[in-house]
């Protein structure tokens, strides 16, 4: 199983990216799976971002609540993510990540997600 990432670059402040998570071998962006997003900033630890469950319920954090949306495209197998209205502090490297077996309780922990995609950098100039 393999998550490609995508979607990362350079965009001033209050503009839009979407990112996309592709999946090849078994279909980890299936509504088999909950798939995550990520992001980990330089010194920082990595942190949720936001997630879609199985059954297309979504999950934010409170730092991007009302600005990014997750979807999925299971005929493509692929996740993305809008984001909208960036800010600095949004610059990171953000990652996709799928597990087919987690409790929905645990969505916001990435110690749970069995697949990792590689990462795509974000960048929000002020």
């Amino acid at each position: 199983v393999q998550l490609q990432a995508s979607g990362g670059g350079l965009v001033q402040a209050g503009g839009s990216l979407r990112l996309s998570c592709a999946a090849s071998g078994r279909t980890p962006t299936s509504s088999a799976y909950a798939v995550g997003w990520f992001r980990q900033a330089p010194g920082k630890d990595r942190e949720f971002v936001a997630a879609i469950w199985r059954n297309g319920d979504s999950y934010y954090a409170d730092s991007v609540k009302g600005r990014f949306a997750i979807s999925r495209n299971n005929a493509k197998n692929t996740v993305y993510l809008q984001m909208n209205s960036l800010k600095p502090e949004d610059t990171a490297i953000y990652y996709c990540a799928a597990d087919s077996s987690m409790i929905v309780s645990a969505i916001r922990h990435n110690e749970n997600y069995d697949y990792w995609g590689q990462g795509t950098l974000v960048t929000v100039s002020s």
